[in-house]
């Protein structure tokens, strides 16, 4: 009889224990799934006064296919402090810093331009570029200065999707046809097609959606 209560007593604690886990797992994936929508942000898209609309509309409604709070703010003029010293180029890098103090908490924003813009990369201080983003960041920028072909807002969008993959903290992939490629000074936006599987992850767990 004795043995009969100890078995019983057992089977008794082990099904506590492993209800209590169930409830404790549970708990966790309310908690991180709570977590992930208090991460989601508002993705601001901000125009400077070139760009034409319909680039901005194009940028804007792909992009709500894979983030639901996107919005459209009202376009801007270039601060008077971010042309290079021969006036020919807006240094990315300022146009970002001018971004992010004008960004709200709980918001992210994206520059867009079709002027030309440059950053500093090793012992070049006036490096053409297609977009820039730091990372992670609260605003980027991407420019259609150097896009040639048909499909040009095609590729802007990918720039601008590649540079706000940054703010969440992506780095450049290795990937060939993954968004979040180096271009190393080149035109590779007809070879990339989506974020891998490693860098789409990365974007799930900030509050991104895929089809």
């Amino acid at each position: 009889m004795k043995t009969l209560l100890y078995i019983t007593i057992a089977i008794f604690f082990c099904t506590a224990c492993n209800e209590s886990q169930k409830k404790d797992n549970a708990k966790k994936t309310n908690q991180s799934l709570n977590d992930n929508k208090k991460k989601k942000v508002i993705i601001a898209i901000q125009p400077f006064v070139d760009i034409p609309k319909e680039n901005v509309d194009y940028v804007a409604n792909y992009l709500k296919k894979m983030y639901a709070n996107v919005v459209i703010n009202a376009p801007i003029k270039f601060p008077k402090n971010s042309l290079n010293q021969a006036k020919t180029r807006h240094r990315a890098d300022s146009l970002i810093r001018f971004l992010s103090a004008k960004t709200k908490p709980g918001y992210l924003t994206i520059g867009l331009t079709k002027s030309d813009i440059s950053t500093t990369k090793n012992n070049i201080q006036d490096w053409g570029i297609m977009g820039l983003g730091f990372c992670p960041g609260n605003s980027c920028i991407a420019s259609s200065f150097k896009l040639k072909g048909k499909n040009k807002m095609e590729k802007l969008f990918k720039v601008a999707i590649h540079e706000l993959g940054h703010t969440q903290g992506l780095k450049h992939c290795p990937v060939d046809d993954c968004l979040m490629r180096d271009a190393k000074g080149k035109d590779h936006l007809d070879e990339e097609k989506e974020f891998c599987k490693k860098c789409k992850s990365v974007l799930i767990n900030a509050g991104w959606t895929f089809n």
